[in-house]
């Protein structure tokens, strides 16, 4: 029996392993892909490396007692600046045992030799990439954030991190940057998690410092100078950016960016007790990095945002220009799908900021989420000025194909325009899988049995905050339209009326909102359209132009004879029951048309 219970275990164990690397063999893929790049770098580090991981000669002297056994690995030829020979698997020095001038020479001429490759710091460092690639999947896949996060963002992430590991491990065998604290100028990280920081967010980029920070470590021998200011740069460059908007502000960056890393040499510098004598170029070299990283950022914002198709804070407010070709033939072709995306746009930047979503998204996924509307305007009721209804000569089902394919539409043209994944991931979940209650209802009256799937939306429920309140927004807008009087009060019991229902056809499953938000959110419309539907008096001697007609009428008719009057009296009077029939016809009517 408890062999049985044992085979199961093991049974469902290796089953949810398989499943696991299903769900993410991309990313797994990925990330063994950048273990053997990053694993070619460390063979040429540890191959060119001047010292060896396995012992060190500041460890030994002659005459001291060896506490270990060491072998040589491979031959070393004699040569004109150390004569001295070393035959492979050769006992250089023995425990226990002291150390000779000729043992000494041979340790050294290891420890100095470019073709020596020390298979025991190869593999401690191999195992140590091992697990900083362990622990950077962790970060990014368990780790829960307000976005989903795309494979594209892990190439570019691999990219960046194989670039900072190979200069930080070429740059330490340069004489130049030798030193640890020199070695800091050619490190680019804050590049890339400026880059980082402003297209994913500063949680990511932190997350990214951490990473590349014991990166650093390795490729520069362990050493704690380099690590600990790639820390601290990299934190600090993931936070300057937080609350920029304008590509101006990418100089004031710079400046600070650069400020900081200077600071930041000359306490580790006082902490490691470190003679100033060259630290005046040091400084000027890590502050010309710091600078630098801030303008090459913003360089490279516009291809890489666009390489990745995700969007910067710079590339949303471009997109936010209601003079942009997209918006004015929206104005022109649907007027009022406009108006309503407007609206859309300013409760949903409203509410956003108040639950703490990115407001800037959520306000540039309202403007477009409609997009789809405007080649076929006049089959959305916004946009229908003249009374004409084209439904009313329509069967349901059509009418229905005609109203959901708005959504495929909106997404077609999101991708011609090449517009951010976040702002077409709106533009598909704003309607989710909802049904089209009007048409449902309709076709229900010819057919009881109908399909409810026939007649909902085809897309997915919002994933995303952001999402999700645009899909409220856009609900609400338009469902208070049709609200008479208004009032604060009668806002409030509708909207969450409305919420209610979107809850209840599990439309915010996916979305992480809580029941907080979604108060957060539904206060936040109602004090916006308190505001929008307010009442105005009526300003003096403001005239209807409805009633000046009708008294130009009534002038007219006065200068009637009084013998005319009397025949229209007449008139009016045989034809009463007539005009009462015909009012119950027109009244009839004009409910069918409501």
């Amino acid at each position: 029996m408890k062999a049985n219970n044992t085979k199961s275990s093991a049974s469902v164990f290796f089953a949810e392993m398989s499943a696991f690397i299903k769900t993410h063999y991309k990313v797994i893929v990925l990330m063994l892909t950048g273990f053997a790049a990053a694993t070619i770098l460390n063979f040429f580090n540890v191959a060119t490396s001047q010292t060896i991981a396995s012992f060190r000669m500041e460890d030994f002297e002659v005459g001291q007692i060896a506490d270990r056994t060491i072998y040589a690995s491979k031959s070393i030829p004699a040569d004109e600046m150390n004569p001295v020979f070393i035959e492979e698997g050769e006992k250089i020095i023995r425990k226990g045992f002291p150390i000779t001038e000729e043992a000494y020479s041979k340790l050294l001429k290891m420890s100095e030799s470019p073709i020596y490759l020390d298979l025991r710091a190869f593999a401690n460092s191999e195992l140590y990439l091992l697990l900083l690639m362990v622990m950077w999947y962790l970060f990014f896949a368990f780790i829960p954030r307000k976005r989903n996060v795309l494979l594209r963002e892990f190439v570019f992430q691999v990219i960046c991190f194989l670039i900072v590991y190979g200069a930080a491990a070429f740059g330490a065998k340069t004489q130049a940057f030798a030193s640890p604290f020199a070695l800091n100028i050619i490190i680019p990280s804050s590049l890339f998690v400026l880059i980082e920081a402003i297209l994913y967010g500063q949680l990511n980029a932190a997350f990214f410092s951490v990473v590349l920070a014991f990166g650093v470590f390795d490729a520069s021998s362990c050493q704690a100078v380099p690590f600990l200011f790639t820390l601290a740069s990299c934190l600090a460059a993931s936070t300057v950016v937080r609350k920029i908007e304008r590509r101006i502000d990418m100089v004031f960056v710079s400046l600070i960016l650069a400020f900081m890393d200077s600071v930041m040499v000359v306490l580790i510098a006082v902490i490691f007790n470190e003679k100033f004598a060259h630290m005046p170029i040091i400084i000027g070299g890590v502050a010309a990095n710091g600078f630098l990283s801030g303008i090459l950022a913003l360089g490279f914002i516009t291809p890489v945002e666009f390489l990745l198709n995700t969007a910067s804070v710079f590339r949303l407010m471009d997109l936010s220009d209601l003079n942009n070709s997209v918006m004015r033939k929206m104005l022109v072709t649907a007027s009022g799908t406009y108006q309503h995306s407007q609206m859309v746009a300013q409760l949903a930047e409203n509410a956003c900021r108040d639950i703490g979503a990115n407001a800037l998204v959520a306000r540039v996924g309202a403007y477009y989420h409609d997009i789809g509307k405007m080649d076929q305007s006049e089959y959305f009721v916004e946009n229908q000025t003249n009374g004409i209804n084209k439904h009313n000569a329509m069967k349901p089902s059509l009418s229905v194909s005609v109203i959901r394919s708005h959504v495929r539409k909106g997404v077609e043209k999101a991708h011609q325009l090449h517009l951010p994944q976040q702002i077409i991931d709106i533009i598909e979940e704003h309607h989710g899988n909802n049904i089209i209650a009007y048409f449902y209802e309709e076709a229900k009256k010819e057919n009881p049995n109908v399909n409810p799937a026939d007649y909902s939306y085809t897309g997915n429920p919002p994933s995303t905050k952001e999402s999700a309140v645009v899909m409220l927004a856009d609900t609400v807008e338009a469902a208070c339209r049709t609200l008479e009087n208004p009032t604060e009060e009668r806002l409030d019991k509708f909207i969450q009326m409305l919420i209610n229902g979107k809850a209840e056809h599990h439309q915010l499953d996916k979305c992480d909102l809580t029941f907080s938000d979604i108060t957060t959110i539904k206060d936040a419309f109602v004090k916006l359209l308190v505001g929008y539907y307010h009442n105005r008096i009526e300003y003096p001697d403001q005239k209807d132009p409805a009633e000046d007609a009708s008294k130009n009428a009534d002038g007219t008719k006065g200068e009637k004879t009084e013998k005319a009057e009397k025949n229209e009296k007449n008139a009016e009077k045989k034809s009463s029951r007539q005009s009462v029939s015909l009012g119950d016809k027109t009244l009839t009517e004009v409910k069918l048309n409501g």
